[in-house]
């Protein structure tokens, strides 16, 4: 049997961050959450994954610099930001001057739209 994809899930409220993960194994995933972007970086020295997904919105690093770091030190990370505020735009448009483009998914996701979001990447 193949191994299973590794994903990383990054979100500052821990009940999130454990039910995507929940789901995310159920479905068959190496799923591992984390609530914050520096426990995360720290993981993923020893151990990247294939996918980050990420809040967008967090104390310390923020999710699109956490992305933009993955990307450069784990250029075939792929990545999905999640957020729950429009102000997050500015976030974005931010990284997209500095030649960064990420897939960005609304909160709440249905478990259903995150898994078909996931088979897009």
């Amino acid at each position: 049997m193949p191994d299973k994809p590794t994903v990383y899930v990054v979100e500052d409220e821990p009940i999130i961050a454990t039910t995507l993960a929940i789901i995310l194994n159920a479905a068959g995933f190496d799923a591992m959450a984390f609530n914050s972007g520096e426990d995360c970086l720290r993981a993923a020295k020893s151990a990247p994954p294939a996918l980050l997904i990420t809040d967008v919105s967090m104390p310390g690093i923020d999710g699109v610099e956490l992305a933009i770091q993955f990307k450069i030190l784990h250029p075939d990370c792929k990545t999905l930001l999640l957020s729950g505020q429009a102000s997050t735009e500015d976030l974005l448009v931010s990284a997209n001057k500095r030649g960064h483009y990420f897939e960005i998914i609304a909160k709440p996701v249905h478990p259903k739209e995150l898994l078909a979001k996931i088979k897009t990447l």
